[in-house]
């Protein structure tokens, strides 16, 4: 399990919530830091790879359990 400097639970949100909540918390953390997400929404892994790569910050990880994903980004 990773340290996150911050959780963001977007679970039973429907996309686009989940990015749009990550995005929020993601602007308010320095550099290195971490974000776990929680999401429940299976179009999430995808959209978070997607906007991971758009926004040129790290996905560290995404894992998935007992129906809820967790994402850890990490801001570049």
């Amino acid at each position: 399990m990773r340290k996150a400097d911050i959780v963001v639970d977007t679970k039973g949100m429907a996309c686009p919530m989940p990015i749009v909540k990550a995005k929020k918390a993601l602007d308010g953390l320095a550099s290195g830091q971490v974000m776990e997400v929680l999401s429940t929404d299976k179009g999430s892994v995808n959209d978070f790879q997607a906007w991971v790569k758009q926004t040129k910050n790290e996905l560290l990880e995404h894992a998935e359990e007992n129906g809820v994903y967790k994402f850890y980004v990490k801001k570049v």
